[in-house]
């Protein structure tokens, strides 16, 4: 188990804060600047406060560069260790209404024979290819029966190869020895490289806004719940354009009103040619792509990445995946919960707080720090080519950003943390499509600005898929 080394100040903060910028390449005196405040603390044996503040900071961080190399100032950054750990769980407050449940009925942690399973089921496909290995109907009782007759690394890889999502309980130490884990152990937190294409330097110069410092920006993102859209929204709060494309039936109601904030939302069938050549025509335009597929998916639909720099030469390419970029899983599909299980972090928790089931992060910070360091990932390649011209690659993976917390000591938090009070929410009401709502206040600002977003949270499909 990790060790106890909480302190009062908030040198673990910014100890994860160093590590994150060393990885993204940005300045030292610009992370060691950053200002943090507040010592609430969630419950969990691991520095899950401390580790959100450091992933909110890092983006700030490459924020600040972007502005600095603008301006000939770096702002100074304040981030709130409160109001980040608020903002990895969930950031809307609706007003008259109910946020839709967050988990499929069927989703969960089961007993099988000789250990704990997670079924991952909140998309229709992957409660579907449970059941079927199962072969059971959609009842919660009958599917903890049938698990219960299972070895769990048999039932794992039985509804793995039938299409779903599931993932044993493993230890650390299970974890750090399977060749998985040793596998994204060995890759860095996230994977940063130029590329050879270049934009032409007046294409990529635009005016700058000091108050909307992304103002002009286009990103295209192609990602889903929980960390791409995180990191896009990071990015709209300080003034991007950004276009989310869903494929046509997608739908995760559990976390759009909290994760379309600032967005416009469309729909593409990528499948099919005309779904393709419009989303050629975005990227032509575009100076930002941001995608979660599975690792070389886009590939498989003739978008490989020789294909998108040719098509938009100078692009800002952020990919994230599931399992780390090497390894025997580097292709299988992977939620933040999937990756706690996988990686040790439920295990550590169910140990550490004396519980008899696996217990994972009190939020899903895995999704939400990976978030942070993709949009400031977008940053750094947008400082890259606004030096240079050039293009720009950075990959990053729940896995490996689970590493980095898991490697990190600490110990139980003590107390309760308070969960969220007036003084945390702004007093704004959004007009968002599913009704009235308030936001939290934003855990970063800089040279007193915050983040804030022109548009309110918006139903997938609900515009045109054009700039």
């Amino acid at each position: 188990m990790p060790s106890d080394t909480t302190t009062n100040d908030h040198s673990r903060a910014q100890r994860l804060l160093a590590t994150m910028g060393h990885a993204l390449q940005l300045a030292p005196q610009t992370c060691a600047n950053v200002r943090f405040t507040d010592a609430d603390e969630l419950p969990s044996v691991f520095a899950v406060s401390d580790f959100a503040a450091a992933a909110v900071a890092a983006a700030g961080a490459a924020l600040a560069q972007w502005v600095a190399a603008h301006t000939g100032q770096s702002p100074a950054l304040t981030v709130s260790r409160r109001l980040a750990s608020l903002w990895f769980g969930r950031s809307i407050q609706p007003q008259g209404w109910d946020m839709p449940a967050p988990w499929d009925p069927i989703a969960g942690d089961y007993a099988a024979a000789d250990g704990w399973i997670r079924l991952h089921t909140n998309a229709p496909h992957h409660r579907v290819a449970a059941l079927r290995v199962l072969g059971v109907l959609a009842d919660k009782a009958a599917v903890a029966q049938a698990v219960a007759t299972w070895p769990a690394d048999a039932l794992e890889d039985a509804v793995v190869a039938s299409g779903g999502c599931a993932a044993v309980m493993r230890a650390l130490d299970v974890w750090a020895a399977h060749p998985q884990g040793a596998s994204v152990a060995r890759e860095p937190l996230v994977a940063v490289r130029a590329t050879a294409d270049k934009v032409d330097a007046g294409a990529a110069a635009s005016s700058f806004n000091p108050s909307r410092p992304l103002q002009g920006i286009r990103v295209l993102d192609l990602t889903r719940v929980l960390a791409g859209p995180v990191a896009t929204r990071f990015l709209a709060g300080w003034g991007a354009d950004v276009l989310r494309i869903d494929p046509p039936e997608w739908d995760e109601p559990g976390v759009v009103p909290d994760v379309t904030l600032g967005k416009r939302c469309a729909r593409l069938d990528l499948g099919n040619a005309d779904g393709r050549a419009t989303f050629t025509t975005l990227l032509r335009s575009a100076d930002v792509l941001v995608h979660g597929y599975r690792a070389d998916a886009l590939d498989g639909l003739g978008l490989d990445a020789a294909t998108r720099r040719s098509i938009r030469p100078g692009l800002i390419d952020v990919a994230l995946n599931a399992y780390g970029w090497s390894g025997p899983w580097r292709e299988r599909r992977g939620f933040d919960s999937l990756v706690q299980m996988s990686a040790g972090i439920a295990h550590a928790g169910m140990q550490g707080l004396g519980k008899d089931r696996p217990k994972p992060l009190p939020v899903q910070a895995i999704d939400h720090a990976t978030g942070y360091l993709m949009a400031a990932a977008v940053l750094r390649g947008l400082l890259l080519r606004r030096a240079s011209a050039q293009g720009f690659e950075a990959r990053a993976s729940l896995a490996r950003t689970a590493w980095l917390l898991a490697s990190e000591p600490t110990a139980p938090a003590a107390g309760e943390f308070q969960r969220v009070r007036d003084d945390d929410i702004a007093d704004a009401i959004e007009a968002s499509a599913f009704g009235p709502a308030r936001r939290l206040r934003p855990p970063l600002t800089f040279n007193g600005m915050a983040m804030h977003w022109e548009r309110p949270a918006a139903q997938l499909g609900s515009s045109a898929a054009q700039w």
